[in-house]
């Protein structure tokens, strides 16, 4: 680290950082850090804060005049080691991206309500330097501005505001699910155009995939001796800073949770496409090749063009998983099967987020109420 005058050094992220001392507890030194993009600035704000050092006792001390920075920095570096990369890549994102611009220079100790609702609308509003961000990617930054605070009370004993009322309110989004006539048309017209890319919309069709997990998907996880798909990969593209430069870069991992590493029983039918169409091992399952895959985002816009081809309405690609849930309900699936098939941790969540009964489960329910209207 570049080092230019006393105790001013220049970051690898490009950032200017100042050490100053700021109190002595039990002999021992305790310092300050503060940041700027300059060097110019760094100097002038390290000349503001800097004076001798305050003589503190351990019983005494109380650690208020961390900024926030440095707190959610060291937050950072401690949680990382724990997480799996996707989780520190969005973590790191958050806290670079939406935190640090807001409140970076603040005494986290300083940090008020007011304050923190006022980020929180400044998130959800378009004010022309972002995008509105959607309730559910607020309530991410929330949970991650929650675990500094609790970290800064902890681990630093800084007197900081209890943030446990802040919550945002999130409306149940209307999820797409294909009628059974577009499932049946889809079906056709995956059968009668089938390639590998097709088969892989197929499999998720009638197994309930994601699409992380069917671009992951290799032949060698088809067990075909007991006519089972192992699913214990996932895909995803990463957002990552890269000197302050916002990169991407694609991830193959095992799944966030155990629950989602799973065995599917492969339908019939089904199987058997699978069987004739059987690639080497070591191949990617919407390729065939194992150096080439196929990546989420372009599986999307696959997906795209062949229901705009069905002449099917507009749908995403998690329509397939969610079609999927509901057909089972409706064909009386036990629901702990359907639920570990999916790889959900217990049966509330399938319930919950996965299954909605269509309109023709519910007039079929309601006929079952004719019986009562009988006449003598």
């Amino acid at each position: 680290m570049p080092r230019r005058g006393e105790n001013i050094y220049k970051r690898k992220d490009g950032r200017w950082e100042g050490r100053y001392a700021k109190s002595v507890i039990n002999g021992k030194i305790q310092y300050g850090y503060i940041y700027a993009k300059t060097y110019k600035d760094t100097k002038a704000k390290l000349s503001s804060v800097s004076k001798p050092p305050t003589l503190v006792t351990a019983e005494s001390q109380i650690m208020s005049d961390y900024n926030f920075e440095t707190i959610a920095l060291e937050w950072l570096s401690n949680i990382s080691c724990q997480l799996k990369k996707s989780s520190a890549v969005k973590y790191a994102n958050i806290v670079n991206i939406h935190l640090l611009p807001c409140f970076a220079d603040k005494l986290i100790s300083n940090i008020t309500i007011d304050e923190v609702n006022e980020f929180c609308n400044s998130l959800l509003l378009n004010n022309g330097n972002h995008q509105a961000l959607s309730p559910k990617s607020v309530t991410s930054i929330i949970s991650v501005l929650k675990s500094i605070f609790k970290y800064a009370a902890q681990a630093k004993r800084c007197p900081v505001i209890n943030l446990n009322g802040i919550s945002i309110k999130q409306l149940q989004p209307r999820l797409r699910i294909l009628s059974s006539v577009e499932q049946q048309r889809l079906s056709e017209y995956l059968f009668d155009n089938l390639t590998l890319c097709n088969l892989g919309i197929l499999l998720c069709l009638y197994t309930g995939l994601r699409v992380g997990e069917i671009c992951a998907l290799k032949w060698e996880d088809i067990l075909f001796d007991e006519r089972i798909l192992y699913v214990h990969r996932t895909m995803q593209r990463l957002q990552i800073l890269d000197n302050n430069v916002r990169k991407t870069e694609i991830l193959i991992s095992t799944p966030k949770s155990e629950c989602s590493m799973r065995k599917i029983p492969v339908p019939d039918k089904l199987f058997d496409l699978m069987l004739e169409y059987k690639q080497p091992a070591n191949a990617y399952f919407l390729t065939g090749l194992p150096d080439k895959y196929i990546e989420p985002r372009t599986m999307q816009n696959r997906f795209k063009r062949v229901i705009k081809s069905c002449g099917i309405e507009d749908a995403n690609f998690h329509a397939l998983r969610h079609t999927f849930a509901t057909r089972c309900v409706e064909l009386g699936f036990d629901l702990k099967s359907l639920s570990e098939i999916l790889g959900h941790a217990n049966v509330n969540i399938t319930l919950n987020r996965y299954v909605h009964p269509s309109m023709e489960l519910k007039r079929q329910n309601m006929d079952k109420l004719s019986e009562l209207l009988t006449v003598k």
